[in-house]
């Protein structure tokens, strides 16, 4: 029987998506799910949501168990074909609020800290390990498994995987699905939908759509310049850092504005404080987003809980895409996050994990060839592309210098700090982290 493993299933509303999908796909219906997480409670709650709609919605074919702990992780990957990550390390509490808080002190003010940035590099310092011994466990236990990895940040993970383990692995975001779509959508040319093709490659989040037609091959982007720039002009809105990145560089990127006004020093400046309400910049927005979620949670999961009649009907994410046309051999195509071996972008390095077209079939997933980026374009993302190879680095000796070198070559950090700032910071932040990085010295 097909098995499916999901880590960090306590992720209820993420694994009804990815799971509900799975058992709505007739290929894939009539299989194992094993649900693995550390927390007692929120497993309980994701496996009696998915019953219930395997009950509604699948006939009940689908074999769903529970395992909780480290001393079952290996039970949990044992036999797998497909393992999804979703896991968060350390929280909102304690690990988010120290990764926002410290570096306020020192002058760095963050809107998601998830990706790059002193957050993100925090973020993959303590997550890495956690994937590590996965990857460990699934050498020995699931070592034909796929490992589709939706945990932030999806660069430095993603990479580490590649690189210093044998688990076949891709990274998967929602960015590149929605992109030109959004685009289109908020500069009033929804006519343009159907039918449009698109060219999208780059990094996680920062993923360049580099082509852009209708359905009878006319270029789209001369008018959406000229939209979004008379958009920018003319009222605030929730877009304009990408915005303002078509007026700079003439392209629009994939992820967010409230993440890319953090990857890079253009626009959150402690000596240009009038930027932030000039490009409509949130700062602190992901611990907002975080207590609102926990507020909200517990009324949601009670109603959820309640639903007797909770059913589910399939959703544009990549995962069950990914898994039907590997299991049945199915081509499909999707933006995916990979080694960038054979320079697939030429202008990077062949370490770096980039975020390319896919053709996945029966025999796996299989990145295609982009070649050269424009060169403003290229310079953009290496500013990027440096910090996370440095933090790569950095999980693999386990030494606090490299981190220290990450952080010194990242753009906001080198921006608004003195080397001594930023290694007093790395300090603190290490520190009040406690048991999450005792493996750096």
């Amino acid at each position: 029987m097909l098995k499916i493993t999901f880590l960090g299933a306590g992720s209820t509303v993420f694994a009804r998506n990815v799971l509900g999908d799975v058992m709505c796909t007739p290929a894939l219906r009539q299989c194992e799910i094993a649900l693995y997480d550390i927390d007692e409670q929120r497993l309980k709650e994701s496996e009696q949501i998915l019953q219930t709609i395997n009950r509604n919605a699948n006939e009940g074919r689908a074999v769903i168990r529970s395992y909780l702990g480290e001393e079952n992780r290996k039970d949990a990957l044992r036999g797998a074909t497909f393992v999804v990550n979703a896991i968060q390390v350390g929280g909102y509490e304690p690990c988010t609020v120290i990764d926002f808080e410290i570096p306020r002190k020192y002058g760095l003010r963050q809107t998601i800290a998830d990706t790059l940035g002193i957050g993100g590099i925090m973020r993959a310092l303590r997550t890495i390990p956690v994937m590590e011994a996965f990857a460990r466990d699934m050498e020995e236990v699931c070592p034909d498994a796929w490992f589709l990895n939706y945990t932030n940040p999806m660069a430095m993970l993603t990479g580490y995987m590649l690189r210093y383990t044998k688990v076949k692995t891709v990274g998967l975001c929602h960015s590149v699905q929605v992109c030109s779509e959004t685009l289109l959508k908020k500069l009033d040319m929804a006519d343009k939908l159907e039918g449009r093709k698109e060219r999208i490659a780059g990094i996680n989040h920062m993923g360049w759509l580099l082509e852009l037609r209708d359905r009878d091959g006319n270029d789209l982007y001369p008018e959406i310049r000229r939209r979004a720039k008379e958009m920018n002009s003319s009222k605030q809105h929730d877009d304009m850092v990408r915005f303002d990145y078509i007026g700079n560089f003439g392209y629009y990127c994939t992820e967010s504005s409230e993440h890319n006004a953090e990857y890079n020093p253009f626009y959150i400046k402690a000596k240009a404080p009038e930027l932030i309400d000039r490009f409509n910049i949130p700062l602190d927005e992901y611990p907002r987003r975080c207590i609102h979620q926990i507020e909200e949670w517990n009324d949601l999961s009670r109603r959820l809980l309640q639903d007797a009649d909770l059913t589910h009907s399939r959703t544009r994410e990549y995962a069950s895409y990914i898994m039907e046309a590997i299991y049945t051999d199915s081509p499909i195509r999707i933006g995916g996050n990979v080694l960038n071996t054979g320079h697939l972008i030429s202008d990077f390095p062949e370490q770096a994990c980039v975020e390319v077209p896919c053709l996945v079939d029966g025999a796996g997933i299989h990145p295609t060839h982009v070649g050269a980026l424009p060169p403003v374009l290229a310079a953009m993302t290496m500013t990027n592309i440096n910090p996370q190879l440095l933090t790569i680095q950095a999980t693999h000796t386990r030494k606090r210098e490299d981190i220290y070198r990450a952080v010194m070559l990242e753009p906001r950090c080198a921006a608004e700090l003195t080397v001594d700032e930023m290694r007093s910071m790395v300090d603190e932040l290490i520190e009040a982290h406690g048991s999450y990085m005792a493996m750096y010295d």
